[in-house]
């Protein structure tokens, strides 16, 4: 399914709106008419009023409003499913979540730089697929290999250092999991992307690294921050409250690893590139990709995507027709039910 224009559904705010206008109006109504006389005579001059048909008129005018609301949206659902061949490259992002990240020696901080990068990257993929890994003292499953863009930008942007409670930087765990990410069956390029700091890594991150190597896997790491460092802000509600201080109450200063990463790159017959300047960096990882061989793999989609926009707005229609012949008063079949135990 599609939504075609989501923008509209902002336009359901108003129903809240009229569910309030209704209340506060018939509390007026009351008190207004408590002032004029007493509800038994109120009853006796009004025997046919009904509180009841007064509520089903503005459900059935919020249902109306709803339905229109959903007919402006446009939803379109695909009426068959297409296998589509693709050619492309296995990519599975590695993203480091760890509190170094946080620092902000690099505009806005490193780990928002690294959003942009991952970001920019897959907006330059044509029909490569993609993962996500986030890892910090333990590295964590983000986002399976897929060909869905969209989700992979959303399910990156909600990364954050809160995500994993264990602190470090694992990133041999990392690529354990990531080496789990590729199908065996499909013999597709397999490349990971490592995204860090390097700093507080774990020594067997390079042994690991050459183990990735013979599996298939090429590594290219990503370093962000600079080598200059910056110490690591503590934040509420965007202010800085304090720095992150050390045992002995020292401000931690946490500085770009480039040598663990570099070794990395090595040990995966990859290449080391520094993450300051965005374009430098999707430039050469389009270039690198497009120098390597494309794997045809199959994927299905729904196709065809049919409007259905004509039922909501028909029934829309219908109930704001129905809307209009209800009457606020009591008919034969109502006073049957006698909802409310009224006496007539």
């Amino acid at each position: 399914m599609q939504l075609e224009e989501k923008i509209w559904f902002w336009a359901l705010l108003v129903i809240p709106i009229i569910l309030v206008l209704f209340l506060v109006l018939q509390i007026w109504k009351r008190h207004t008419q408590n002032k004029f006389a007493n509800q038994a005579i109120l009853k006796r001059l009004s025997p046919n009023k009904s509180v009841f048909k007064s509520v089903l008129k503005i459900v059935v005018l919020c249902l109306a409003f709803a339905s229109l609301t959903i007919a402006l949206v446009n939803p379109k659902i695909g009426s068959k499913l297409e296998t589509v061949k693709r050619e492309g490259v296995d990519i599975v992002f590695a993203v480091d979540v760890s509190k170094s990240m946080l620092a902000e020696d690099i505009a806005p901080n490193r780990l928002d730089k690294s959003k942009q990068l991952v970001t920019q990257i897959i907006n330059n993929l044509a029909s490569d697929r993609v993962g996500i890994i986030a890892y910090a003292g333990k590295a964590f499953p983000q986002l399976p290999i897929t060909t869905d863009y969209g989700s992979a930008k959303m399910f990156l942007q909600n990364m954050n250092t809160d995500m994993l409670s264990s602190q470090g930087t694992a990133i041999n765990e990392a690529i354990e999991l990531a080496k789990t990410y590729y199908d065996d069956d499909q013999q597709t390029n397999r490349v990971l992307v490592i995204i860090s700091d390097g700093e507080d890594h774990s020594e067997a991150s390079a042994n690991v690294a050459e183990e990735a190597s013979e599996a298939g896997i090429r590594i290219f790491t990503i370093g962000v921050g600079s080598e200059k460092g910056g110490p690591i802000p503590i934040k509420r509600n965007g202010i800085v409250l304090n720095y992150k201080k050390d045992r002995q109450g020292e401000t931690v200063i946490t500085r770009l690893n480039e040598e663990t990463l570099k070794n990395i790159a090595t040990e995966a017959n990859g290449v080391y590139i520094n993450g300051n300047n965005t374009n430098n960096v999707v430039e050469q990882i389009r270039d690198i990709l497009n120098k390597m061989d494309k794997t045809e793999f199959e994927s299905k989609q729904f196709a065809a995507y049919e409007s259905q926009f004509q039922w909501f707005l028909g029934l829309g229609i219908l109930l704001l027709f129905l809307d209009i012949f209800f009457l606020e008063r009591k008919t034969a079949w109502l006073k049957k039910l006698n909802l409310f135990n009224e006496n007539f």
